[in-house]
């Protein structure tokens, strides 16, 4: 509440504030005026059964739902083609109220590998649309990546293009013209225009046009004898169902310029806003003294692909010298993901044979040793900066994708991590490890970054699975002191075939006795195991006593965990497939809006190999000619299978 009223002056307008929280709730929390509703995953925690990312969560969705008062309940939409209004506003406005209570930079970085593992698929699938959706069979549906967390990026373009007192200007004159009514997308844009005396025309364009922009460097050049730096640049937005011929859209750029001798920032002020507003545009910067390297997209200042450019050397120059803490570790993100491209691509055109797969090259090794060793890093930084980029992110560059050539990809990365620095990552892991009487639980900043830093360590050196591993993980399991520490080592001896697996969840599993969200926890560590026969596993995990489909967050930490399980969901034989069609239509039956969201997962399907296309298409049709499916799932389904029907259409 003091927050808001510091940054944007708004003062909560009741005597109460008051808040109810039920265990079966489809969603994560409601904003009702002067009573909102939250799921119990999303407001209950104690530091026995709670991990410290679910605390940040809570903060979070807490914040969400409050900042809702205004940005939701004061000031409405006008139609459910407005949802992005409330709620694109309202992530970022909880964005930033999470940024200043934890680590600006760690929350920036968790809010785009969010995005671009949830939402960028989603923008190039059967699904996408514009945040502000022109059609839709079941407004359930668009509760999505694009309207919440794309429309918080739209959102942020503003903040960035006004900065924070522009924007608050916009804010300030937004309530003061419609406070007490029903508005649309549009009036929020005009208050924003007309606080500032800018144009935003053609920015509206990112609230009607879907997919994600790509932005390719065309030309980088210094001119030593003018001291000119010129950057070229093209912007272009792939098409995407019902719509072709994009128009360009308002990017704002945040660019650095950093001296390849200086190894300092060339620019005064250091980071600055370029408008990209053009298919083609270039950019000069004047005075400037020697040679550099561009950091482009400082904060991930919109949400757009920047196709590759820079060499490798570039990158990690960036990676070491980069004075924006996001940039630096996407320096490193990049790195990483090129190395596991190149490998996945090698693995799937090989029948996964290892014989000739690419090394991991030294530039990424030596940067990764740099980072292990640098003391001075931000430990929560550094914890992200060590983990290899996720399935999801990895796939969307891969076509088709190969399901088993990506997973071998960065299980054999992992150990090669570990055995070139398992000294180097035992001797930080036995560093981080407080003495028995210290306060490991303690939820401070530093605690909690130490934590986290530990815990991505321990599952580095996890990677073999063997007997050392497995007593390694469980010693960490057996003398954690909260459930941070105690759920990570679990979710690393889940992919374990050791006897400490079992040993540890049947102890897990005591402990959430009359616990609910324990055993949520329960359930999901094993529903993303990493074993062979995990499809039989998550089956037989259905028949489990414990186990209801009729409770959302048991249904989701079972198989919505698997369905986010890539390798296992998409196993070779359909068998995963056949498992979560099953589940879709018997769920179909009693919670229509839960059984969509699983009915996403085939969305996909047309961007893997032939043989997943057609096991994906078969179950489609099997769940499209269920009796009686609900609007919800049916509108899922029919977009999914639109483009195999258009196919056999014009065959």
């Amino acid at each position: 509440m003091a927050w808001d009223e510091k940054v944007f002056g708004l003062e909560y307008d009741l005597d109460v504030f008051s808040v109810v929280c039920v265990r079966d709730f489809n969603m994560g929390a409601m904003e009702n005026k002067g009573l909102n509703i939250f799921n119990s995953s999303l407001l209950l925690a104690d530091r026995k059964t709670t991990t410290d990312a679910e605390y940040e969560r809570i903060l979070g969705v807490v914040g969400h739902e409050y900042f809702h008062n205004w940005t939701g309940n004061r000031v409405t939409c006008r139609d459910w083609f407005q949802l992005t209004l409330k709620e694109g506003l309202t992530v970022f406005r909880d964005q930033l109220f999470s940024a200043d209570m934890c680590s600006a930079a760690v929350k920036r970085i968790e809010d785009v590998t969010f995005l671009r593992a949830h939402q960028f698929p989603e923008d190039s699938g059967p699904m996408s649309h514009p945040i502000r959706p022109e059609t839709y069979i079941a407004m359930d549906n668009f509760y999505t990546f694009t309207v919440y967390e794309k429309g918080a990026e739209v959102i942020r373009m503003l903040h960035t293009l006004l900065g924070p007192e522009g924007f608050r200007k916009g804010m300030d004159l937004y309530f003061k013209r419609h406070d007490g009514q029903a508005v649309t997308c549009d009036d929020f844009r005009a208050a924003m225009a007309d606080a500032n005396g800018r144009d935003f025309s053609q920015f509206e364009r990112w609230y009607s046009q879907s997919g994600t922009p790509e932005v390719e460097v065309l030309e980088q050049q210094y001119d030593a004898s003018a001291r000119r730096y010129t950057l070229r640049l093209r912007q272009h937005t792939p098409s995407t169902p019902g719509q072709k011929g994009k128009l360009p859209l308002v990017i704002p750029i945040k660019v650095g310029l950093i001296g390849k001798n200086s190894k300092k920032d060339l620019l005064t002020p250091p980071t600055q806003v370029l408008e990209f507003t053009e298919r083609e545009q270039s950019f000069e910067f004047t005075d400037i003294n020697e040679p550099c390297v561009p950091s482009l997209f400082r904060d991930f200042s919109a949400p757009v692909k920047v196709l590759p450019y820079r060499t490798d050397e570039d990158t990690a120059f960036l990676m070491a010298f980069d004075s924006d803490p996001v940039n630096r570790w996407d320096a490193s993100n990049t790195l990483a993901f090129k190395l596991l491209l190149e490998r996945s691509k090698f693995l799937s055109s090989n029948n996964l044979a290892q014989e000739g797969m690419p090394p991991l090259s030294k530039i990424y090794t030596e940067a990764f040793r740099t980072t292990l060793a640098d003391e001075q890093c931000d430990r929560s930084i550094k914890a992200l900066t060590l983990q290899l980029p996720s399935w999801e992110v990895l796939s969307q560059e891969m076509s088709p994708i190969y399901p088993d050539a990506l997973q071998l990809a960065l299980k054999t990365a992992r150990l090669e991590l570990y055995s070139a620095f398992k000294s180097e990552l035992s001797a930080l892991y036995e560093r981080l490890t407080l003495p028995e009487d210290d306060a490991e639980e303690a939820l401070d900043a530093a605690n909690v970054a130490r934590r986290r830093l530990r815990n991505v360590v321990l599952r580095l050196l996890s990677a073999p699975g063997d007997e050392e591993a497995a007593a390694r993980a469980y010693n960490h399991f057996t003398a954690s002191k909260c459930m941070t520490d105690r759920y990570a080592a679990l979710l690393a001896l889940a992919d374990m075939p050791q006897p400490q697996r079992e040993k540890a969840l049947e102890e897990f599993f005591q402990e959430a006795a009359g616990n609910p969200l324990m055993l949520d926890k329960w359930f999901r560590a094993q529903a993303g195991s990493d074993l062979d026969d995990q499809v039989e596993r998550v089956a037989e995990l259905q028949k489990h006593s414990a186990f209801t489909s009729k409770s959302p967050n048991r249904l989701r930490s079972l198989f919505s965990a698997f369905v986010f399980n890539r390798p296992h969901f998409h196993r070779a034989d359909g068998k995963g497939y056949k498992l979560i069609s099953d589940v879709v239509i018997e769920v179909d039956a009693f919670n229509p809006q839960a059984a969509a969201r699983l009915a996403g997962a085939f969305l996909q399907w047309q961007r893997f190999d032939t043989d997943r296309q057609e096991l994906m298409k078969k179950q489609l049709r099997r769940i499209k000619e269920a009796p009686g499916l609900s609007p919800d799932t049916l509108e899922i389904v029919q977009r999914a299978l639109k483009p195999a029907e258009e196919q056999t259409a014009t065959a």
